[in-house]
């Protein structure tokens, strides 16, 4: 995928990784941002035109002293729907994406086509509280996203020798910007009230979850779906709350059946 940099009315400048032709197609990324390697976002490019944007505090996108709540990251979502010059993109979101993408649905439902909740924050069910991701350690954190927690370990770190401390530094640095962005809205806990806009939804929706999630749990997927009047759920399995990274062919699969060509 090529990268570009635009820049939104409000003074955000944002890398944005494009590919593919087609229906355009606006990939939200979760709280961990973009990995080093994204290979179902190669494989939806070859049935769509992806884009997927870096928020502010993630990569090289700048700007974090704009986002502060909510509505901020919601409106910087249209405002790079329109500086890419996109009319009514399909909105897939993982995660934290996946909340900020319900948001935008909420806000502008006429604007979007299809959307698509990828184990998505943003709920909370007393019976099943969502772990706080700010105060674990790393090992815990990576056991509660995958499925295969080694595999997950070598995905979130790209491949860095931790044993040159430069390469440390910058890893944990760019670590601790990530996280202090998520949590102007996901801290302490994922609840923003998005629950009471869902009726505002029009899209059809998706909710694709992994069977084995157990930092944000298949129930939450039943618990959009009962929220979002035109949703569906598919459940994947062998996969938890990473399951694009974890199970790129079966998450394109999933998509590519729901969202028209």
């Amino acid at each position: 995928m090529k990268a570009l940099t635009i820049e939104t009315r409000r003074g955000a400048r944002c890398r944005v990784l494009e590919a593919g032709s087609g229906p355009p197609v606006v990939f939200l990324h979760g709280a961990g941002g973009l990995l080093a390697e994204n290979p179902f976002l190669d494989r939806l490019a070859a049935r769509y035109h992806v884009f997927a944007p870096e928020l502010p505090g993630y990569g090289e996108s700048t700007g974090e002293e704009l986002l502060e709540d909510m509505l901020d990251f919601t409106l910087h979502g249209w405002d790079v729907v329109s500086a890419l010059g996109l009319t009514r993109p399909h909105l897939i979101g993982h995660s934290m994406g996946g909340m900020i993408a319900a948001e935008m649905a909420a806000v502008a439902p006429r604007d979007v086509d299809r959307l698509v909740l990828v184990a998505a924050a943003g709920l909370w069910l007393e019976e099943h509280p969502i772990p706080d991701i700010f105060a674990l350690l790393p090992g815990e954190l990576v056991e509660l996203l995958f499925q295969d927690p080694a595999q997950g370990q070598t995905l979130l770190t790209g491949g860095v020798d931790f044993s040159d401390m430069e390469a440390f530094k910058a890893f944990y640095l760019g670590q601790q910007r990530r996280l202090a962005m998520a949590g102007k809205i996901l801290f302490p806990i994922p609840n923003r009230r998005v629950s009471k806009r869902l009726y505002r939804v029009t899209a059809p929706t998706l909710i694709l979850w992994g069977a084995a999630d157990r930092l944000i749990v298949p129930a939450y997927a039943r618990q959009w779906a009962r929220l979002i009047p035109a949703a569906t759920v598919e459940m994947l399995p062998d996969a938890a709350h990473m399951l694009p990274y974890e199970q790129p062919e079966a998450f394109v699969s999933a998509v590519s059946r729901f969202l028209p060509r």
